[in-house]
């Protein structure tokens, strides 16, 4: 059966840039919500020290929440092999971090999409770096999920391996135990494509899953594909509750039932407030009942 994590999209800043908000406020607000988990992120943290991170351990166990996974954003198209290997070892940090915290998985990405860098050359980097990382988290029993990612909110640049192609030749040159994807079909609609399709190539190496919803403002999806390589977020393009915008989940979730998928499903909405986080909330809950919850016969 899946299990529901959470991520503050609408406390973002407050946690990361201003710090007006502390994790552990995030934590007691999460326990609010019909939810078992809270996906973490390095900036959340005032630092990585081990004694902050046993308050924070023990701050969830408190409240009954995992810590499932770390949305980590390592930045391997980066054309200097030096900073590509400080990025390396920044992985490798937040990998502790994540087992330290009891979490299972740990997200690993392509990098920014800078024109200098080109396709074979971010592809070749990307592997090479993921490759490097999967001794390291096979030895702390920590699964990287790599994700069709549109851009992390505090980068310059898109996400190298945002289409699909990209996303897919990077995916299948990367044969572990200890790597697998992390599917986000709100992702795949920002690139101009179908998430249902995107699923059909993955959905034997799903292993988590971001849940999130988009509806359009005005235009259409073929509109999207027309903004390539756009520095930001179409403007026709707007979060939303989960089940009233674009993203078909009784179709992802039925696909996914059938993979036998039972991995975590991180909610990463609520831009607009904890009031929309509770009804994506509840919105999920019935879906996962609806499809993963069948009676054995």
């Amino acid at each position: 059966m899946p299990k529901l994590s959470v991520f503050p999209k609408c406390y973002m800043d407050d946690l990361c840039v201003t710090k007006t908000m502390t994790l552990f406020d995030w934590i007691d607000l999460a326990a609010t919500l019909d939810v078992v988990g809270v996906e973490m992120y390095p900036g959340f943290f005032e630092s990585f020290e081990p004694d902050y991170l046993e308050k924070i351990k023990g701050h969830l166990k408190s409240k009954n929440l995992a810590a499932p996974m770390m949305c980590a954003s390592p930045d391997f198209t980066q054309p200097d092999p030096a900073a590509r290997q400080t990025e390396i070892e920044k992985e490798k940090h937040i990998i502790d971090v994540t087992a330290q915290l009891g979490g299972g998985f740990c997200r690993v990405l392509s990098g920014q999409r800078r024109e200098e860098v080109s396709r074979a050359d971010g592809v070749r980097w990307t592997v090479e770096c993921i490759k490097a990382l999967i001794p390291y988290a096979a030895e702390r029993n920590i699964v990287l999920n790599m994700e069709n990612h549109y851009k992390d909110g505090y980068w310059l640049y898109p996400e190298f391996a945002q289409h699909t192609d990209l996303f897919l030749e990077i995916v299948e040159q990367i044969d572990s135990p200890w790597f697998g994807v992390n599917y986000d079909p709100s992702n795949a609609i920002i690139a101009g494509e179908d998430p249902l399709e995107l699923l059909a190539l993955v959905k034997g190496r799903v292993v988590s899953m971001h849940a999130s919803d988009r509806y359009l403002t005005g235009g259409t999806i073929e509109d999207l594909k027309q903004q390539e390589g756009s520095m930001g977020y179409a403007k026709n393009l707007k979060h939303g509750v989960i089940g009233k915008g674009l993203n078909d989940y009784d179709t992802i979730f039925s696909t996914l039932r059938r993979e036998g998928f039972d991995g975590w499903i991180s909610i990463e909405d609520g831009e607009n407030g904890m009031e929309e986080l509770r009804e994506s909330v509840r919105f999920l809950r019935a879906k996962i009942a609806e499809h993963f919850e069948i009676t054995k016969q």
